[in-house]
């Protein structure tokens, strides 16, 4: 497996939206006390008073904040399906986790988009813990983030780290800069999905897939 993990662990420390450490090179990171200084500056632009008594802590505090949102930028999606195992009595059909709650941050207004990911492979001889798969999706999801390229990223983990028959990743979530701003289309859920060898090239799996996912929704 070390022959496709390192690769794919270049390619997406590469990627601004990849692995750990994405600042670009001779971009240095700000500091803790820039990062505040910048929250007080948005309660300036918004009419506040960052001394009044209720806003002192809150630059720090949304730091703080940030580092556990955000978190995902400082872990490895290649690291966290590194371990497999064999012993599956030959096993043949797809696995399927369903109803993976996750929470994340549209990169183009930084408000939030939060729901539910499905996420199915059909493995060849080795599975991955059925937990990495849920700890993948936050790996992702806790990154400012489309959900077009959340659904990617997720099956194009799965596929160059597994190396599975196929991969299947339905998303579904509400997006607040929609919600309650904007449109304010409350309730609106936006659907993507991501399809990949078995799953794509065999309508019947596909539909077998949808078929689960749409039974945890009745």
């Amino acid at each position: 497996m070390d022959a496709v993990i390192k690769p794919l662990r270049a390619q997406l420390s590469l990627d601004p939206h990849g692995a750990a450490d994405r600042l670009l090179p001779g971009l240095p990171r700000p500091t803790r006390a820039e990062a505040e200084a910048a929250v007080r500056t948005l309660l300036g632009y918004i009419g506040e008073s960052p001394d009044r008594e209720g806003l002192i802590d809150t630059p720090r505090r949304v730091v703080e904040a940030y580092d556990e949102l955000f978190r995902g930028y400082n872990e490895d999606p290649v690291e966290l399906l590194d371990r497999t195992f064999g012993e599956t009595a030959g096993y043949d059909d797809f696995v399927l986790i369903r109803d993976i709650a996750f929470n994340s941050h549209c990169e183009h207004h930084m408000m939030p988009f939060y729901g539910k990911a499905h996420v199915a492979y059909a493995p060849v001889d080795r599975v991955v813990g059925l937990s990495k798969l849920a700890r993948l999706v936050d790996v992702f999801a806790l990154r400012l983030q489309t959900q077009e390229h959340l659904t990617g990223q997720i099956a194009a983990a799965i596929e160059a780290t597994l190396r599975p028959r196929g991969v299947a990743v339905l998303v579904e979530a509400e997006h607040t800069c929609m919600s309650v701003r904007g449109v304010a289309k409350q309730g609106a859920l936006t659907v993507t999905t991501r399809f990949t060898g078995l799953f794509r090239d065999d309508r019947e799996t596909q539909a077998r897939f949808l078929d689960l996912v749409r039974a945890g929704a009745r």
